[in-house]
Parts: structure tokens; sequence; C-alpha cells
């Protein structure tokens, strides 16, 4: 990649995060209601609430709100919350590394599971276990993630009393009482992105097996294991690389109900705590953050499509 392009990827990159916080404050400030009315309750006088606003400074016009945003930002501080006056970082902070590692565990079994089940019917095209595995993949996409997280929970924690139904353990307190607590929420997240996976890599690897050179070389007695590492899996891995990118985003959005349903306290409970009481600086960090990390991950992508296959490239 030339130093030309990579500028001009880091300048898109730029204008969707300007974009997209300014969509953001705007949306907010729609919405009826604010953080004084939130911090001064149903019974406050009108001048309790234009000190309120005075003091937190929205009473401000919203372009002078967001421009004084911009530039805290751009110094590195992501301002304190109306509500708790805690700085807005410290609070990401705390509540990132629940989600963050949750979604990267979804999307780690959405990979192996929906590769896995994808390249078997792919191989097989027509038997039963194609048969199979796409009505699997079809229930998966179907299901919304919050049903399927309450299964199972019902299944594994209440039932067979395997899992924990609710709460969250950080890696520093070891990896395994981590992966016991974020197993089930992982799952219920990542299985619509396994079912989408399952079906491109079915798509790829049945394309791949009707090329000629692939049936030349079964004929002549060549073992499936090794056309699929040689051949198959990096002329089909590029639409798997894009639904995992297009999904990551799905992935952080859908976050947000699993951590409600699985009690945990991430960047989601904290998003969802922020709109209803109107906290736009915490609102305004939560959606940069989510910006930064979906565009780093759509940049990787990028650079993995190259790779990959080198015409891209070209």
């Amino acid at each position: 990649m030339t130093a030309g392009e990579l500028g001009r990827r880091v300048g898109g990159a730029v204008l969707v995060v300007l974009l997209v916080s300014v969509l953001a404050a705007l949306l907010v400030n729609l919405v009826p209601g604010d953080a004084a009315s939130v911090i001064a309750g149903e019974a406050a006088t009108e001048e309790q609430l234009a000190a309120i606003r005075e003091r937190l400074g929205t009473d401000q016009p919203i372009y002078l709100q967001y421009s004084n945003w911009v530039g805290d930002v751009l110094s590195g501080d992501l301002g304190t919350s109306l509500i708790t006056d805690r700085p807005v970082l410290d609070l990401l902070l705390v509540a990132a590394p629940p989600t963050l590692t949750v979604t990267a565990l979804a999307s780690l079994l959405a990979v192996v599971v929906g590769i896995g089940l994808g390249a078997v019917a792919g191989i097989r095209r027509g038997s039963i276990t194609d048969r199979v595995a796409s009505l699997v993949s079809t229930l998966g996409i179907a299901m919304p993630s919050f049903w399927v997280g309450l299964i199972l929970v019902s299944v594994f924690a209440f039932t067979f009393r395997l899992l924990p139904a609710t709460g969250y353990v950080g890696l520093a307190d070891g990896a395994g009482p981590w992966l016991v607590h974020a197993l089930l929420p992982a799952t219920a997240l990542g299985l619509a992105t396994a079912a989408e996976i399952a079906r491109q890599t079915r798509s790829g690897v049945s394309d791949v097996f009707d090329r000629p050179y692939i049936k030349t070389a079964r004929a002549k007695g060549v073992p499936t294991g090794r056309l699929l590492r040689r051949h198959v899996a990096r002329n089909a891995a590029i639409p798997v690389v894009t639904v995992l990118g297009l999904q990551i985003g799905r992935l952080l959005g859908g976050v947000i109900v699993i951590e409600s349903v699985f009690g945990i306290p991430g960047l989601g409970t904290l998003a969802v705590s922020a709109v209803l009481s109107r906290d736009l600086p915490v609102i305004q960090g939560y959606i940069l953050l989510i910006t930064l990390v979906v565009v780093a991950i759509n940049f990787a992508v990028d650079l993995t499509y190259r790779w990959i296959d080198p015409k891209v490239q070209a």
C-alpha cells in the first residue's frame, strides 16, 4: 500500500468518524428531555432546570457543544459524564473489556463453526449433510440472538446447571472462569454470524470444486484435504473475510441486547443507560469508540484481501 493510498484511507476514516459523531449529536438532541431533567427529577422548577443546564453547558447551541467536544477529543479528553460526573474515558475503559472480549470470542466461534460447517457442506454438495447444514444455517440466521440467549440459559444454566446464567468475570481473574461466563453470551451472539459464514463458505467451496483443475486433481486421486489446503481455502476465503468484516458491526450492535440478557456490565449497558439519561458525552464517547473499532476492522479486512489475493492490489 502506497503512502498516497494510506493517506486517502486515513482521511476517509476520519471523515466517517466525524459524520457519525455529528449524526449522534443531532439525533440525541432531537429526543425529548435532557440530562438536567434526569438530575433534578420530575418536581424541579424551570429555574432549577435552567441552573443545572447552565452548569452542565447543555444550554448552549448544539453546534457549540459539538465543537467544544471535538476540541476536547483532539486534546485527548472525551469529556465528563453529565450524570455521574466521572470522566467518559474511565467509564469506557471499565466497560470495554467485557464487550470486546465477548465479541472476540463470538467472532472466533463463528469463524470456526461457520467455516467447518460450510466446508463440509460444500465438499458434499447435494448430500444429506449439505441439506442439514443449509437448514441449520437458515435457522441460525432467522433466530434472534436474545431468544437464542434465553434458550441457552434455560438449557445449560437452569436445566443442566453447567454454566452460569448471568454475570461476567474478567480475563485477569483467570481464563477458565472468564470462558465459563463468556461462553453462553458469545454463542448466542455469534450464531447468526456463524450461519452466514457457513453459507458463504459452502458457496465458495462448491464453486472452487467445480473448476476444471480441481476436477482433474480429484480424478488423479489427489486427497481432498490437500486440495482444501492448497487450492480451495485461499480461493474461498475472500467471501468469508467479507462477511466477517461486515458482521463485526452487527456483533457490536447485537451485544447490547446480549449484555441485557446475561447481565454483563459492558459497553451496551453503559450506552443504554446514557441514552435513557440523555448523557450526551457518554453517548458520543461510546459511538466514537465503536466507530474506531469498526473502521480498524475494515482496514484489517482490506489488508487481508491483499494477502489472500494479490490481484486485489493490482
